[in-house]
């Protein structure tokens, strides 16, 4: 299972058999769960007093204990009940942020355990993110990932089954999302929802000013004034987009060359000729790769699959437990 901030995926028998936005809508008297996923995330910010819709991930680790167990029992139920996936002996595992304090580590466990969950695992997600595209993490030659989800940034240094070295920031898709909505806000004088946000993300985000002939087309904004709360229509194009990303883009751009300077001269000398490899949805980012490796001189690959990376990495590891030693 991959437990990501802006979706869960989970893997049974090398088949993706839930794929939801992390999301869940509670009855606010009861606290008893509406709704879970991709049905709880059309709610998301039009629920009436009743109801309140909770994302129960933020920066990659659990915010509240008590949704995010409700969610993922209900994940688990999506399953289909044929499905030998979930037994009594449920056996799982779940990528978690390699910057997780011991109390983070065992929230999650606990909430997993509670879910029915009997055997729990843990794999910090760089290393899963490396084996679900297919790295050999056990070799002694060096692989660097750098991993972008929705609520953390994690980037790490492979080699012999063990991670070398380390950066992990609470700074990724949500962070994006939200410098749009500061920027519409700011520049526009429109207010944008937190999902309006991600659609611009998605329609004209970008990491350069200039894409040549990969540019999308102006992506047209319907909200309404910040000041007199009468409707706009703002057309939006990636150029000014990529500029209100520029900080968030340079802290990851920071952290990469922080872990490229703690790695062993021998590992470096394996990343320049191996590259760098992004997975993670941030990296469809237009022009993220590119930026990369200009500013860094390595060449960066996006993975084939890269939403579903980490989750693919600990299907992987859920075959190798006894070969695998360092689940947590």
């Amino acid at each position: 299972m991959d437990l990501g901030t802006a979706n869960t995926i989970i893997i049974s028998d090398d088949k993706i058999v839930v794929d939801e936005p992390s999301v869940v809508a509670l009855d606010r008297h009861t606290e008893k769960m509406i709704a879970v996923g991709e049905k709880a995330k059309l709610m998301h910010e039009k629920v009436h007093a009743g109801i309140k819709t909770i994302r129960p991930l933020r920066d990659g680790v659990i915010a509240d204990f008590n949704a995010c167990e409700q969610m993922i029992r209900g994940l688990i139920k999506m399953v289909h009940t044929g499905s030998r996936l979930f037994t009594p002996s449920l056996r799982m595992v779940i990528g978690v942020p390699s910057g997780s304090t011991e109390v983070e580590l065992r929230a999650v466990r606990d909430s997993a355990e509670h879910a029915g969950g009997r055997e729990v695992y843990l794999i910090y997600e760089p290393m899963a993110a490396a084996i679900g595209i297919g790295l050999d993490v056990l070799s002694s030659e060096g692989n660097m990932i750098v991993d972008i989800g929705g609520g953390s940034t994690e980037i790490a240094v492979i080699n012999l089954g063990g991670i070398v070295a380390d950066q992990s920031l609470r700074i990724a898709g949500d962070e994006l999302t939200r410098d749009i909505q500061d920027y519409m806000s700011r520049q526009h004088n429109v207010k944008v929802s937190e999902r309006m946000a991600e659609r611009i993300k998605i329609n004209v985000g970008s990491a350069l000013t200039d894409l040549g002939d990969q540019a999308p087309e102006d992506y047209i904004v319907h909200g309404p004034n910040r000041i007199t709360a009468l409707p706009m229509e703002v057309p939006v194009c990636y150029q000014e987009i990529a500029h209100c990303l520029e900080k968030t883009i340079a802290k990851i751009e920071t952290a990469v060359l922080a872990a490229l300077e703690e790695t062993p001269p021998e590992l470096y000398a394996d990343i320049v000729k191996n590259g760098i490899y992004l997975t993670g949805g941030g990296a469809l980012l237009r022009g993220l790769d590119k930026r990369l490796t200009n500013k860094i001189n390595i060449p960066f690959h996006i993975a084939d699959d890269p939403l579903h990376s980490v989750a693919k990495g600990t299907g992987v590891a859920l075959k190798n437990i006894h070969n695998f030693s360092f689940l947590i």
